[in-house]
């Protein structure tokens, strides 16, 4: 029975999400009225800000407040370093803005991190402690548990967003945006507010004072990339993960080596269809509004080497650690060592970026120092006896491929313990002897897993023309593929809800 409370209201154990029937709904009535007012630009902007701001409210509850605070203060602190008269003025409300940021996004994501290694380093018994909570309890009465620092969600995303627009305006490569309001939208964007992708200020800024305009084509681009991130989502990312993946990595030790490595190489496969599924929706979202952010994944598991997967894997988060953090520690330009020590430094502080504990600093620092171990390959291959290219090829593909895919084990894992139990059981306990007995025993899982991977590997081009067979289509056959493929995904799909996997970032 339909209900205004479930439509308004938040629900801590089923937020919003845009796999959801719910969200297809609620945007339904959104796009429609949309329709009828997109053509003035401030009643557009001012009509997508107060959306985009209930859909974080359904995403993440009360903490859209902080998402208010972070905008009202980002946008006056970034005023005042373009209307600065002198550089140490300019440079202090710089260094004040992204002061802020870092301390609110360390309080809720670092604070128990932090705690934990004072005690270890010093012996002591120190507690985290919420004083919004505790602020809260003391001037309206509340009784939340000041103990307990949960973290908002998208929060890594919306401060890393607010943090480029201070960045430009700094670098003199952005002017402020005209209001608040304007400002506000930026931030607060629905399509990519909670899991991105990272949208740089300087590349979105000027489309908020720009007018609709999508052409056919691009309609339908977006209907098939919404379609396209769905299947992504809830055929293979949903159902790999419920179905063998959590299995597996919730208790290596009951699986055999052979289950363990399909694990780590389904969750390789999971991770991708359901952050790349989300990017996708949004960019088909957001496009459908008028708004074109960027590519965030291009076949990243084709990569040959390490440099090239993070050209192709969460690009704006990579683009981003390079143009503000890489860049603002020193780039390339102080000669080779220095060079090294950036790129693993960068890749390093984003592996805390994702989460802090010690297996996405391991993360991140194995990342990094695969980089630097290809930046020196590349400047001594030379010297080494030649090989068949297409030898050296498939060699660095399996080579790249497996390091990312091992990597992937510190990502997904709950602890160390159980990186250490999956790469103790693929060792030790792997065996083709029964490889046709689980392959039949998981069948649909590994079906799903050739489809996945079959579909990631084949030509650019097939893809693109898959894409344009689509867009062709006559607008009632769109409709009849679309109602079609939704119907089939939600008769498969979990009856529980299934976060995206970004959201804890």
């Amino acid at each position: 029975m339909f209900s205004w409370h479930d439509l308004l209201a938040y629900k801590e154990n089923a937020p919003l999400i845009f796999s959801q029937y719910l969200f297809l709904f609620i945007f339904t009535i959104f796009f429609f009225i949309y329709t009828l007012i997109y053509k003035n630009i401030t009643v557009r902007n001012v009509y997508l800000l107060f959306f985009s701001l209930f859909f974080y409210y359904k995403s993440g509850g009360g903490y859209f407040l902080i998402l208010i605070f972070s905008t009202i203060v980002d946008f006056n602190l970034a005023n005042w370093v373009f209307l600065a008269k002198t550089h140490p003025r300019k440079k202090f409300f710089f260094i004040l803005s992204i002061g802020m940021n870092l301390t609110l996004l360390g309080f809720f994501k670092y604070s128990y991190f932090f705690v934990d290694l004072i005690n270890q380093a010093f012996h002591t018994k120190l507690k985290a402690y919420n004083f919004l909570s505790g602020l809260s309890n003391i001037m309206a009465g509340t009784s939340y548990d000041v103990s307990e620092i949960i973290l908002p969600v998208g929060i890594s995303f919306y401060t890393f967003q607010a943090m480029s627009y201070t960045f430009d305006i700094y670098l003199g490569n952005l002017n402020p945006v005209k209001n608040i309001w304007d400002f506000g939208f930026f931030i607060s964007f629905f399509p990519h507010l909670v899991a991105g992708p990272i949208v740089k200020a300087a590349d979105f800024i000027p489309q908020v004072y720009k007018s609709y305009h999508v052409t056919r084509s691009e309609m339908g681009a977006a209907i098939y990339m919404i379609v396209k991130g769905l299947v992504k989502k809830v055929l293979i990312s949903d159902y790999i993960s419920i179905n063998f993946v959590d299995r597996v990595f919730d208790a290596p030790q009951l699986y055999s080596g052979f289950e363990n490595l399909m694990a780590v190489y389904g969750y390789a496969l999971q991770i991708y269809c359901d952050f790349s599924g989300y990017s996708e929706m949004a960019i088909g979202l957001a496009l459908l509004m008028g708004f074109r952010l960027g590519l965030n994944f291009n076949s990243p598991y084709t990569s040959l080497n390490i440099t090239e997967f993070w050209h192709r894997w969460h690009i704006s988060l990579s683009s981003w650690l390079r143009d503000y953090l890489y860049i603002s520690l020193g780039g390339n330009r102080q000669g080779r060592v220095r060079t090294y020590i950036n790129l693993f430094l960068t890749m390093l502080l984003g592996g805390l970026w994702h989460g802090a504990s010690v297996k996405f600093i391991l993360w991140g620092g194995l990342h990094g120092l695969a980089l630097v171990i290809h930046k020196l390959w590349k400047k001594m291959s030379g010297s080494f006896v030649k090989i068949p290219k297409s030898i050296a090829v498939f060699l660095s593909w399996v080579i790249t491929f497996h390091f990312v895919a091992f990597c992937w084990i510190y990502f997904r894992a709950p602890d160390m313990a159980t990186v250490y139990s999956m790469a103790g059981q693929i060792i030790n306990h792997f065996t083709f002897g029964d490889f046709w007995i689980k392959v039949m025993a998981y069948k649909a899982v590994m079906s799903l897993l050739v489809l996945g991977f079959g579909i990631h590997f084949l030509p650019a081009v097939w893809k693109k023309q898959w894409e344009l067979y689509f867009i062709q289509l006559p607008d009632v056959l769109k409709a009849l593929v679309v109602a079609g493929v939704i119907f089939m995904l939600y008769q498969i799909a979990s009856s529980a809800v299934q976060p995206f996997i970004y959201f804890q970032f």
